[in-house]
């Protein structure tokens, strides 16, 4: 389950030099149906809250994923993800990542200094405390999504084009590249959606079959919300389709029913 939210959260994370106006704001949230093969295995979560943070009024956001039915009985997941993220800059200030996937667990929080270039990870569950080195603007897996969501330029982008962000995910600062595949309109339980095509690259090997197996549609519109997923694992396939939203900032566009 940790990959499928891996691959949610990598949904949409296009960007340039400059933020746009928002493409969400607090009470967005969307429910994906996750299914492995023709199993569905489980669901995802995400949601748009807001908090406090010295004083200052910050978004929060969550994401959640679990098994459910069978996949549950084999395989029982509980994941969940949150970010704090600074309204304007859109640079997180602190995340958290407890999972328990089949017994294997995680539980730690991380404290971002944007402005030193650090991050200082608690693990709860080994009790330790580490400083890393960042680099500017790095972001955790969920902010990600939500900090790239808001770059203008999207719509200018060509077939093979590629963007980049930092990311800081299990003690490490990685590069992550996007390629821009095209555009196509995809029939969905909500009707004929117009979406842009993104191909992420990533590692070949232990869990995905080759460096471009993930496949992620995003609607072409001022929400650029996530539709749909596809991605070929070194055993099996997922796929991951929008079951449910509300509160989206912007009016939601079909191209047909």
């Amino acid at each position: 389950m940790k990959k499928i939210i891996l691959l949610l959260l990598f949904i949409a994370t296009v960007s340039f030099d400059s933020r746009q106006a928002e493409a969400f704001d607090m009470g967005e949230w969307f429910k994906f149906r996750i299914h492995y093969g023709i199993v569905n295995a489980g669901y995802a979560t995400l949601e748009v809250k807001e908090a406090t943070i010295n004083s200052k009024k910050v978004f929060h956001v969550i994401g959640k994923g679990y098994t459910t039915g069978v996949s549950k009985f084999f395989f029982k997941v509980e994941d969940l993800y949150e970010s704090y993220i600074d309204k304007e800059t859109g640079n997180p200030y602190q995340y958290v990542r407890k999972i328990d996937e089949g017994g294997y667990t995680k539980n730690q929080e991380g404290f971002f200094n944007q402005s030193e270039n650090k991050i200082l990870v608690k693990d709860y569950k080994h009790s330790t405390e580490k400083t890393f080195g960042t680099s500017k603007n790095t972001q955790d897996i969920l902010s990600s999504f939500y900090y790239l969501r808001n770059y203008p330029n999207i719509d200018k982008m060509k077939t093979g084009e590629f963007v980049a962000i930092d990311m800081f995910f299990d003690d490490i600062t990685t590069k992550f590249r996007l390629k821009f595949i095209g555009r196509e309109d995809i029939r969905t339980k909500f009707g004929v959606i117009s979406t842009m095509i993104f191909r992420p690259l990533v590692q070949s090997g232990r869990v995905f079959k080759e460096e471009e197996s993930l496949t992620i549609w995003i609607s072409d519109d001022d929400n650029k919300m996530p539709i749909r997923i596809k991605a070929n694992l070194a055993v099996g396939s997922i796929k991951s389709d929008l079951e449910g939203f509300k509160g989206l900032k912007h009016p939601f566009k079909l191209k047909m029913k």
